[in-house]
């Protein structure tokens, strides 16, 4: 069985180490390398293609962030779990935007680490509870940048379906109860599998719909698309 490969990305010396200790006690993970920064992070990850990016997210000269933007932008297959101290709003935000996988902190216990590390490797977004319910606080208490219903298209629809915009046009789209059941699935990291069971469809097909809605709301990827639904209060369910 082929081992997870993992890249530490911190710029504290002692912690990198500690972290590789904390991972090589598992036999399913193997740290093929570290960095200090955003940069060397990138770099590293053209030459030893880890499957997983732990990436701390303040660091001198090349933050995560851009460690984050620049391997989803060449590397889009890796996945980067954010590993850090802050759970400040500008922080997530940066760390999300930038396409991170999840969001956990160091104060996690390591078998959670551990587990979360796995988690993102199987196309699981991963969000510590505290990071979650903050991102979900804040969008929701957003009225500015909540997606309302048009009353005309309530009237339209006859309670069949509801508008919403789409993330960068900001085009007005409709979602059938089938695609708002699989919005609310994703924003609970479910993955294909977990949605396929769930909805009584082949996997295949839970990954086809999943990329439609992708497309539709113009989300770049998994994450996007679920905090779209989160923000949309799509999480808890019809």
């Amino acid at each position: 069985m082929e081992k997870i490969k993992v890249l530490i990305a911190d710029d504290v010396k002692i912690l990198r180490q500690g972290l590789k200790a904390i991972l090589s006690h598992d036999a399913e993970l193997e740290v093929v390398a570290t960095a200090e920064n955003g940069k060397e992070a990138f770099e590293k990850c053209k030459v030893y293609r880890p499957h997983v990016v732990l990436m701390d997210m303040r660091m001198p000269e090349f933050d995560g962030a851009y460690g984050i933007a620049a391997i989803k932008e060449m590397l889009p297959d890796i996945k980067v779990l954010v590993l850090t101290t802050f759970d400040d709003e500008e922080t997530v935000n940066k760390a999300v935007d930038s396409g991170a996988d999840g969001y956990i902190l160091k104060e996690m216990e390591d078998e959670k680490v551990i587990a979360s590390v796995k988690s993102v490797y199987q196309g699981i977004s991963v969000f510590g509870n505290s990071i979650f319910q903050g991102m979900r606080g804040r969008l929701l208490a957003v009225e500015q940048d909540a997606v309302k219903l048009p009353k005309e298209g309530i009237n339209a629809l006859q309670g069949q379906e509801r508008v919403f915009y789409s993330m960068k046009s900001r085009q007005l789209i409709t979602f059938t109860k089938k695609e708002l059941e699989l919005l609310g699935l994703v924003a609970e990291g479910y993955d294909n599998k977990e949605i396929a069971a769930s909805l009584c469809i082949a996997e295949g097909t839970a990954r086809n719909n999943v990329s439609k809605l992708l497309e539709k709301v113009e989300a770049k990827d998994r994450t996007q698309l679920a905090v779209y639904a989160v923000k949309q209060g799509l999480d808890g369910g019809l």
